[in-house]
């Protein structure tokens, strides 16, 4: 599949993206867009994506997590996304008892800009007190260095729970995405070491930890911006960290917008997505990963959805909103072709005007 995206495709991506961003209702009801659209009647029965916001001015003290205000904003976004009225039966909406759940983070920012472990702890906590077991519960990312600075094995050995790597557990000879794209393999991908030193490799194998073990996944991701992608989103987070060989689509945009959409369309990933958080604590609008005060947003807000990609379509909005009201001269819009990919391969709602999203009320 060569570049997906078509200019006249989805033309109403963004649209009503407002000074401000997408609007929120402030009453327990759905919002429109900021700005003013021209919805056709096609548009209308086109699928629409849903996000259940949960906010406290007090869920950070100098952008660090207050634990006992992440605890009661978690609780209170699976029941609103479950439309459930207790924990163990909005947790049963999405896991079984037999499901093994992979919590998806980004560890190598750090705590501090990546996903923050006191969101996880929170959700973690919520699902074993529904009555989930915590040998049936895994944090995993890309790196086990990674997760291991950024407090995710403390975590997991405290909870109970299994800290892994997908680097760790292997990859899946037998699950891959293949691209015409070839990679210089590196120390860790399965085909490395298996030919000619110089090999490239055309495949980027699925981790055993995806593939064998984890059923459901749910993505927790905070707000970063990403050289290639846009923005650092639930897509690209998903994607990068559960396939080897894929250093080849990060450095060039074309390649990052084609492959990530594709990645996650694997039989192993986007399927097995239960939801998605956004750890919208606390953002970063310019510098990717880099921890940077002046362009440090604190929305002390937790975003709940189904949609991964209408959850990043959200996560866009506040970037774009916090870069108008502190311009920088010269500096180029946010990259969003990903996300009409994305779409065009039914993996969720990229357009702002069937994107709604509710406050829910404390």
């Amino acid at each position: 599949m060569r570049r997906l995206v078509s200019k006249c495709a989805l033309g109403g991506l963004l649209v009503g993206l407002g000074p401000d961003g997408l609007a929120a209702a402030t009453d327990g009801t759905t919002a429109a867009p900021n700005a003013p659209v021209t919805v056709s009647a096609a548009s209308k029965d086109l699928p629409r994506a849903r996000i259940h916001s949960v906010s406290d001015a007090r869920a950070t003290s100098a952008f660090i997590p207050e634990p006992s205000i992440v605890r009661g904003l978690v609780d209170r976004g699976l029941m609103a996304l479950s439309g459930k009225t207790n924990l163990t039966a909005a947790w049963r909406v999405w896991v079984q008892p037999t499901d093994v759940v992979g919590f998806k983070v980004l560890s190598a920012p750090g705590a501090l800009t990546g996903t923050r472990p006191a969101v996880v702890e929170a959700l973690v906590d919520s699902l074993i007190r529904s009555g989930q077991s915590a040998s049936k519960i895994v944090i995993w990312d890309r790196q086990a260095r990674d997760l291991k600075a950024s407090g995710f094995q403390t975590l997991a050995d405290r909870l109970g729970i299994r800290c892994v790597a997908t680097t760790d557990a292997g990859w899946d000879g037998l699950q891959f995405y293949e691209s015409a794209v070839q990679g210089k393999l590196v120390f860790g991908d399965l085909e490395f070491g298996k030919g000619d030193r110089f090999a490239v490799g055309r495949r980027s194998h699925v981790s055993r930890l995806l593939t064998k073990e984890v059923t459901r996944i749910i993505p927790v991701t905070p707000i970063l911006t990403h050289h290639s992608g846009g923005i650092y989103g639930h897509l690209l987070s998903l994607a990068f960290g559960s396939v080897d060989n894929m250093y080849r689509f990060e450095s060039d945009p074309g390649r990052t917008e084609e492959a990530v959409p594709e990645i996650c369309a694997l039989d192993d990933l986007m399927p097995k997505v239960a939801f998605g958080v956004t750890d919208a604590l606390v953002g970063q609008v310019r510098g990717d990963d880099k921890a940077r005060l002046h362009d440090t947003i604190a929305l002390n807000e937790l975003r709940f959805g189904a949609d991964l990609v209408a959850l990043d379509i959200a996560t866009l909005s506040d970037v774009t909103a916090a870069r108008k009201a502190y311009p920088i001269d010269g500096e180029r819009a946010l990259r969003t072709d990903l996300f009409v990919n994305a779409e065009l391969l039914e993996l969720g709602v990229a357009q702002t005007n069937r994107v709604e999203i509710v406050k829910v009320r404390p």
